[in-house]
């Protein structure tokens, strides 16, 4: 028996949108909010002369933003980013971690790609994680003071989109 295309196409196109329907929307962070958001937290480290690196990934732990402040130490580039990684990885603060070690529980030093230091914040919008925001360059909790002034900034950044 033989069927013509234009009904396998049809078929198919149907059960396309059928399965669309129940498909989720899936939030992303855009460029530009990961910038804003990076000017906000750099504005605070500037304020206070302490120079950082700041990183801002993707849902994924993918890099969308980078900042090296001039005189951030070059080891910081890396932590930064690291720090962003574990709390989208994770889906929790990087600082967890941290209390957790210091708390002596020294078995998260062995969990891959968890960076136990303060300064890494999940990026939340409308109950979804869509990215996160790490900082590194000044101490632990300062840090974290850092990242935190980006994340506040989101409210007023997707007020204005």
């Amino acid at each position: 028996m033989r069927f013509p295309i234009w009904g396998l196409a049809v078929g198919m196109s149907v059960c396309s949108a059928a399965l669309a329907e129940e498909l989720p929307v899936k939030k992303t962070l855009p460029l530009e909010v990961a910038r804003q958001m990076g000017a906000a937290a750099q504005k605070h480290a500037g304020e206070n002369m302490w120079n950082v690196c700041i990183a801002i990934v993707d849902d994924g732990g993918h890099l969308i933003y980078f900042q090296r402040m001039d005189g951030a130490q070059t080891g910081s580039v890396v932590v930064s980013q690291r720090k962003a990684q574990t709390a989208i990885g994770f889906k929790r603060p990087s600082k967890l971690f941290e209390e957790g070690v210091a708390g002596g529980r020294n078995a998260l030093l062995g969990l891959p790609g968890a960076v136990p230091l303060e300064g890494g914040l999940p990026i939340t919008v409308d109950g979804q994680m869509i990215g996160a925001i790490g900082v590194s360059g000044v101490t632990a909790q300062q840090d974290g003071m850092i990242a935190q002034t980006g994340i506040d900034a989101l409210p007023e950044i997707l007020k204005g989109k």
